[in-house]
């Protein structure tokens, strides 16, 4: 977990600094399908289709792990290990959840209408079909599913630091929702997608670490954790 302390001015520079990983073919061919629905440009609604779909994976490894200790209950080893990836995989899923309703407030101040693709039934269709991905990754190798997450949190980490690039009102618009303070008790907007952010590099750094790519890790300038 990253420290509280850390400056989060210099950390947006760092995001945005940092190159994108180099995304393997089926991360490219995700993200390319993601952009003909969404378009290329990043919004609120294509943050909001993110956070639907960025709990799935974390869903599915807890579902895959409850099995393994159910079938391997004889074996320490193996039940530690999947009820670490189970503790982890509902921390995340909290925390992309917290994103979500942080996003949707932040539309409904600035009055903006849900794009076509956030309606019950598109939402479902992509949902569903990232499940499938994700247990099929997931069947074939849980490792291999950690890197793929690796790829899309770092994919989400430039998407959030980009709009706040884009978006320099934000630094100037307090924060009034109760909901949003109770995520981040920060000043402004920019703040706050600043911590979702960081969030996403945390993501991403726990998947490249539990896939055993800790050379992957990005690190925060102060090197302080708690």
């Amino acid at each position: 977990m990253r420290a509280k302390n850390i400056d989060l001015i210099e950390e947006h520079k760092a995001s945005l600094a940092r190159p994108k990983h180099k995304y393997s073919l089926t991360a490219k061919f995700f993200f390319f399908s993601m952009d003909l629905v969404t378009g290329k440009k990043n919004t609120l609604c294509k943050a909001a289709l993110l956070e639907i779909l960025a709990s799935v994976p974390y869903r599915e490894w807890e579902i895959r792990s409850y099995k393994t200790i159910t079938r391997y209950f004889r074996n320490s080893n193996k039940v530690c290990w999947s009820q670490r990836v189970i503790e982890w995989g509902r921390e995340a899923q909290d925390n992309e959840y917290d994103h979500l309703r942080v996003i949707y407030e932040k539309m409904k101040e600035d009055n903006i209408k849900e794009a076509w693709y956030l309606s019950p039934v598109i939402t479902f269709i992509f949902v569903l079909k990232y499940v499938i991905i994700s247990k099929i990754v997931a069947f074939l190798s849980l490792k291999s599913a950690f890197y793929f997450n690796g790829e899309f949190e770092d994919h989400a980490e430039h998407v959030y630091a980009q709009m706040v690039e884009d978006n320099p009102q934000w630094r100037d618009q307090p924060i009034k929702s109760p909901i949003v303070k109770q995520y981040a008790d920060v000043e402004n907007w920019s703040q706050v997608f600043i911590n979702i952010c960081l969030d996403e590099r945390d993501h991403r750094n726990e998947s490249f670490v539990r896939s055993d790519y800790p050379q992957y890790v990005a690190q925060y300038k102060n090197n302080l954790s708690e």
